[in-house]
Formats: structure tokens, C-alpha cells, sequence
């Protein structure tokens, strides 16, 4: 089993929207690396939910991946603003993955708390200058610590 993070705007899609809905596919990642993390995924995967671009950026939540990577139907979709006119279902260049809530955290664990634990988190790449990917690899070691701020 591998970890994840996933990070998505609040007021796009909460972690309370997950809750609401219980599954929703991770679609309209447009960063190769990002889509080569989506590829990565496995069901049962871990997924850590992060809200971004907020008052309070920070982990709001435990998600799960629930399907293996599939190409992401809204770089087909000439209404989408993620469509992409040089992606063909014959050749899909971005892929997607449904997440399926587990639960809210108790308290947000912010950002400003994460990059005060560097040292214990190591190379992380959420509180890595610069980083600004929408799914990131996390560590069973990274989880664990996380986890345990809430």
C-alpha cells in the first residue's frame, strides 16, 4: 500500500463535498507529474486531503483510492475547462482516479505546522519551496507523522 496527498481548492470541491457525495473522481489534473503520481495509484491506496488556496491551507482529511487509473474523461469534454484538443481516447494523455471518502480530521493540520516539523517529515514534497503539484507521494513514515498531529 502506498500514500498520497491530494490538494484541491475548498471552495471547488471540500473535503465536506466528499463527504457528501462518498466517491469522486480525481479528474482535471494537468501536470505530467501530478498525472504520472494519478497512474501510480492503486486501490486501497492511502490519500491524505488537502485543502489549498484558503484561509487555512492545510490537511483536512483521509480519503482512499477506490479505481486504478483511467483516462480522465474531461480531456475530451469541448465544454470542459480541462478539455485538451491534442488528447484522443485512442491516446488519452491525463488519467484520473476515483477517491472515496473515510473520514474528516478532527482539526486541520496546516501547512505552517507541517513545515514546522521538516526534520520529522524529511523530504516532503508539500513543504518544499516552489513545489505546487496537486498529488504528491507521501511516505507510510510521513503518514503516520501527520496523522498523528491531528
Amino acid at each position: 500500500m502506498k500514500y498520497w496527498l491530494v490538494k484541491s481548492e475548498p471552495d471547488e470541491f471540500s473535503i465536506d463535498a466528499l463527504k457528501r457525495v462518498g466517491v469522486e473522481p480525481w479528474s482535471g489534473v494537468r501536470n505530467y507529474q501530478a498525472r504520472n503520481y494519478l497512474r501510480q495509484m492503486k486501490v486501497d491506496d492511502g490519500v491524505l486531503f488537502y485543502h489549498s488556496s484558503c484561509a487555512e491551507p492545510g490537511v483536512v482529511g483521509v480519503a482512499k483510492v477506490a479505481t486504478a487509473a483511467f483516462p480522465d474523461p474531461t480531456q475530451f469534454d469541448l465544454r470542459s475547462d480541462y478539455h485538451d484538443p491534442k488528447s484522443s481516447p485512442e491516446e488519452p494523455r491525463w488519467f484520473a482516479v476515483d477517491v472515496t471518502f473515510v473520514r474528516k480530521l478532527k482539526r486541520v493540520v496546516a501547512l505552517d505546522e507541517l513545515r514546522d516539523l521538516a526534520d520529522a517529515l524529511g523530504d516532503f514534497a508539500l513543504i518544499r519551496r516552489g513545489n505546487r503539484l496537486s498529488v504528491l507521494p507521501v511516505t507510510a513514515a510521513q503518514w503516520k507523522t501527520i496523522l498523528a498531529l491531528e
